[in-house]
């Protein structure tokens, strides 16, 4: 369901301009607040009345599904209303105070709702899946109350938007075409790549057309494997290393994969665990693929130690690196190399370019289907799928990580590598899924879908079982006491979050019919629902404190004992490195660093490229160097800091993926010594749950990928879940 924001809620339809006509002989009768405020906005009496048709079904227990898809469209528009109320700059303060006053009171009726049938409550996350009736339930809402929707909102889909169209029509003005580009294309005409599209063939019916089948595929890694990893049978590697350069080794587990391209697989969703060299295996891949041009789609902080690794495994191919307008690329090189953040304003040449290969690096970077980095890569995806020679390019997908929350994480992957459509299989694993002989209804369906998928191309090795002369690795947590004002500041803010939301939580339980009969103690649904509710507050209104402010204050509070403690460690083990999510943390690690007379380098998002690569090189080869002082966004990633064994992490993050991606930019193949990641800790604070939750998230890849029977604890995200905790702390006191 499409989040516009900027929904012209005050534009009225004709019907309504006729009504207002049809009452102009009653102009001596003055218009009464109620009326002005629904011309202000007009969708909020028809929430009030749909939220009492809900209300009223469920006091008679008859939530059937219609009503269930009242109710997600309801508490939805509540949320864009009240956004667009808020950020209006044409409503006077007395107005949006009535208004919001308003919606209040039909979020009050969802609250009440949820409360008394339980299995609503998820209907309210702010990321709720919907379906082609929402979405229709929608617009027409809006359409009755006047709105003017755009023609995206007028469409209905039932996917995510395909990306057909390779230059969405408010990219067309920035595109560029590099001078190099030009020269390539009138160098030779007759050299020109065919980019004729394959024509497929016509899909035949099957037995499982009528099944929904993405659930179950999806259900299929959920449910875990019961000891067997997530990889794709692979030969054994060749005897003799005939793949890697002069000088130069690959490991075992690296030629196998290798030998499977050249053996004439040509898709894969390569996600070994960080530190087993996934770029020199996919450089290999191209190579023995002959999938050139290659174009690769990087993380910006990885550009240049891509280029550098194109030299080391394939030295006799070229690359080039595309920075800014492309003014300096080499258009005549084999491997394209372009991060996502400037892939915007390339679609044009590239598209047209005749690639037999392309690559995503950190590919779970592209999860969120609706954002225009998916579209860019997905679109030019289809696009070299469709013109291909014999319509198999070589495709692949590398994350250590590729679950950070859900295992719809997959999806996006699965749909850039052809194996989905978005909605339904592709034609390949519609066929393996047929052969089987299993539907959805039986259970022996899952097992088996879940080969299926797997031997698509799925390759996930782990450095324990691949890389056993590789060190072992430790995160040990180190806790500090916040005893300052700050530190002070910081527990009383908690305690206040936490009444709030009990405050919230009482209401909600008051206003139960069945209070006198229900169970005594906490009610998790109750308090899920609450808590949601405060996240969505958190991310609209951006101000005031809350669970992402407080957490920036624990930041702050801890950034001189984070860089206390990592000067000790340089100066008794030698280089370390530091890794905190925002600026001020690292400035201020920095400022104590250079108190202690220690060398620092920093990586940070808001360098150039060659700064970057600059100061790895300077960390990784200056004995000066000390203490590489890092963005746990920017260099969390694609970079090799093996120089060091330690890793202290200032500032957590709010996802384990990113946390295991930080430590491995040191625990990875060439490390000869033992890792210690220290993760500083603020005692009895939100930090420390926040570090319970971040483990426990560890078990959804170790379920859906490495064979593990581990439980999965929630699919909530951390945010969520620290406020739960924050909140059954308030109830328990």
């Amino acid at each position: 369901m499409p989040n516009t924001g900027q929904r012209r809620s005050s534009g009225r339809s004709s019907n309504r301009n006729a009504s207002s006509r049809g009452s102009s002989n009653r102009k001596s009768a003055p218009r009464n607040a109620a009326s002005r405020h629904d011309e202000e906005a007009p969708i909020i009496p028809i929430l009030a009345r749909k939220v009492r048709e809900v209300e009223a079904k469920a006091q008679k227990g008859k939530v059937g599904p219609t009503n269930r898809t009242k109710f997600q469209v309801i508490a939805f528009l509540v949320r864009e209303e009240r956004a667009r109320v808020k950020g209006s700059t044409e409503l006077s303060e007395s107005s949006k105070a009535e208004l919001l006053k308003r919606l209040d009171g039909v979020a009050t009726i969802l609250a009440k709702t949820a409360a008394r049938d339980t299995s609503l409550i998820t209907l309210l996350e702010a990321d709720s899946a919907t379906n082609p009736v929402a979405q229709k339930m929608r617009r027409d809402w809006l359409l009755e109350s006047g709105a003017e929707l755009s023609p995206e909102e007028l469409i209905i889909t039932t996917q995510a938007p395909a990306p057909e169209q390779i230059i969405p029509a408010e990219l067309s003005q920035k595109q560029v075409l590099p001078v190099s580009v030009k020269a390539r294309l009138r160098s030779n005409p007759f050299l020109a790549p065919d980019t004729t599209p394959v024509s497929a063939e016509p899909a035949s019916r099957g037995r499982l057309d009528s099944w929904e089948l993405m659930g179950p595929l999806y259900k299929s890694f959920e449910m875990g494997s019961g000891g067997s990893s997530a990889c794709m049978p692979l030969p054994e590697a060749p005897k003799i290393d005939r793949l890697a350069p002069p000088g130069r080794e690959i490991m075992r587990h690296q030629a196998r994969f290798v030998e499977a391209v050249n053996r004439g697989h040509r898709s894969f969703l390569l996600a070994d665990e960080p530190g087993l060299g996934k770029t020199a295996q996919s450089l290999l891949a191209a190579s023995v693929a002959g999938a050139y041009p290659l174009l690769v789609v990087v993380p910006n902080v990885v550009k240049m130690n891509w280029a550098r690794e194109v030299e080391r495994w394939t030295p006799g191919r070229r690359a080039t690196v595309i920075h800014g307008d492309g003014r300096d690329i080499d258009a005549f090189a084999d491997v394209f190399i372009v991060n996502y953040e400037v892939l915007d304003r390339h679609l044009a040449w590239l598209s047209t370019l005749g690639f037999r290969g392309m690559v995503v690096d950190e590919a779970h970077f592209i999860k969120n289907l609706h954002s225009q980095r998916s579209q860019h890569v997905l679109s030019l995806a289809q696009r070299i799928r469709r013109t291909a020679p014999g319509g198999k390019p070589l495709l692949m997908a590398l994350t250590g990580t590729p679950l950070i929350n859900d295992v719809e994480d997959f999806n996006a992957i699965w749909q850039f590598l052809g194996w989905t459509t978005g909605d339904k299989p592709g034609p390949e694993l519609m066929r393996k899924l047929e052969e089987n002989g299993l539907t959805p209804a039986e259970p022996a369906f899952y097992p088996e879908a879940r080969e299926a998928v797997i031997e698509m191309g799925i390759v996930r090795r782990k450095k324990i079982d691949v890389a056993k002369d590789l060190p072992s690795k430790m995160v040990a947590d180190i806790p500090v006491e916040l005893d300052d004002d700050l530190g002070r500041s910081i527990r009383d803010a908690e305690r206040e979050l936490g009444q709030r939301l009990l405050a919230k939580y009482n209401r909600i339980i008051a206003a139960r019919p069945d209070r006198e009969s229900r169970p005594v103690g906490p009610d998790l649904d109750i308090m899920r629902l609450v808590a949601q509710g405060e996240l969505d507050e958190s991310k609209a209104a951006g101000g005031g404190e809350n669970v992402f402010t407080m957490v920036r204050r624990i930041g702050q509070a801890k950034a001189v004992l984070a860089a206390d403690y990592t000067a000790q460690l340089a100066h008794s083990v030698g280089k370390v490195v530091f890794f905190a999510k925002h600026i001020d943390v690292m400035d201020t690690a920095e400022q104590v660093l250079a108190g202690r007379g220690l060398r620092t380098v920093s990586i940070r998002g808001d360098q150039s490229t060659p700064a970057r690569q600059e100061a790895i090189d300077a960390f990784n080869n200056d004995p000066g160097v000390s203490v590489a002082v890092c963005s746990l966004t920017a260099a969390g990633v694609g970079l090799n800091l093996q120089a060091s064994s330690n890793v202290v992490l200032a500032e957590l993050s709010w996802t384990a993926a990113e946390q295991t991606q930080a430590i491995d930019r040191v625990h990875r193949i060439g490390q000869a010594e033992p890792v210690t990641a220290w993760r500083i800790i603020a005692a009895h604070t939100i930090d420390s749950k926040i570090a319970e939750l971040i483990d426990s998230k560890q078990g959804l890849a170790a379920r859906a990928l490495d064979g593990s029977d581990q439980a999965v604890e929630s699919s909530d995200s951390v945010q969520l879940n620290a406020l739960i905790s924050l909140l059954r702390d308030a109830i328990e006191e």
